[in-house]
Parts: C-alpha cells; structure tokens; sequence
C-alpha cells in the first residue's frame, strides 16, 4: 500500500511540473505582420493570453527598427529616455518571466507615435492555446529550429492558427525529468 502511495505522490508531481514546464513562443505581429509600422500591436495583444513562461520574438529589419522595453510613462508617451532595454539584433526574444505589464516600443523617430508599441500584459494560470485567429501559436513545423536548442517541440491540436503565425514549445525542465525518474524507480 505505501509503494502504491509513493507512486500516485510521483506521479502527481510529474503532472504538476509538467503543466508548468508548458510555455509558447509568441511572435509579435504574427500571423500577418511582424515588428514594423503596419500592424496593429493593441488587436494582437488583446487576442493572446500570456503566461510567465512565454516568450515574445520581435522580427525587424535592425537598420529600420529596434526593441525598447520601457515603463508604461515611457510608453504612453513614446518616450525612448532610459529604457530598461535596447535589443537591436533584428530577432529580439524576451522572456515574459512573471505576471504583470510589459512595454515595448520602437525607438526609432516616429514609430512609437505611430503605433508601433505593445503593451503585453502577464497573467497567471494554465497556459492555453488562443483561438485560432489570433495570430497565436501554430505548429512547429513552420519553425526552424534553433542551433544549440534541446527542448523538445510538441504540436499543438489540429485546428490551430495558420502556420507562419509562432510555435508551441514544451520545454522539458530538470524537475520534471527527476519526477520520471522517481516514478520510473519504483
């Protein structure tokens, strides 16, 4: 009876880690645009749910545009004054790592003014897959994949937004590993 309880309690732990260990890549703009001056960031902002754990890929041209992550004075005002950070390498990723309100802008002149800003705001709770239009996260086999990069992809269910729009990515942590060893010792 106990080794029966030992393994239920293991099991129980994988589960847990495993529904933490879920995060999906977003990139900003997608399905129908990226980081420029034609899409509009507030629609695609309102029709994804974000999670600590997610991230965000800015995709731009670096000799047209640049990511600054600033306070929400500093967005609402399109203010490039002491960002909290510059990223211009053309494929900015940013992890959202704990709830709250994320602000991005364009530094480049004129861009914030003209809309090109996000505000991402980071809830708590289970990650789920956004509806299908919303630019969202989409199979990975439209995602190349990274050079040095482990974690594991899994897709999505069928029915998910169209293929250019971001990827599911289940990352595996070290904690979830050590739960299948656990519940493989028994």
């Amino acid at each position: 009876m106990a080794k029966m309880a030992k393994i239920l309690l293991a099991f129980a732990a994988v589960v847990a880690i495993a529904e933490v260990a879920i995060a999906t890549t977003y990139t900003v703009g997608a399905p129908n645009g990226s980081w420029d001056l034609q899409t509009n960031y507030t629609k695609w902002a309102e029709a994804n749910t974000f999670h600590p754990g997610d991230t965000l890929t800015f995709t731009y041209s670096s000799s047209q545009h640049d990511v600054l992550e600033v306070t929400q004075v500093n967005y609402d005002s399109c203010s490039t004054t002491n960002p909290i950070a510059t990223h211009n390498d053309g494929n900015t990723v940013i992890t959202l790592s704990a709830v709250g309100t994320r602000y991005f802008i364009c530094g480049f002149s004129g861009h914030c003014g003209a809309g090109q800003k996000v505000q991402i705001n980071v809830v708590s709770g289970s990650p789920s897959a956004p509806a299908p239009s919303s630019g969202g996260p989409t199979p990975p086999s439209s995602v190349p994949s990274t050079p040095g990069s482990t974690s594991p992809v899994a897709s999505p269910p069928a029915g998910n937004s169209p293929p250019d729009s971001g990827a599911t990515t289940v990352t595996a942590g070290a904690g979830l590993l050590v739960g299948l060893a656990a519940l493989l010792a028994f």
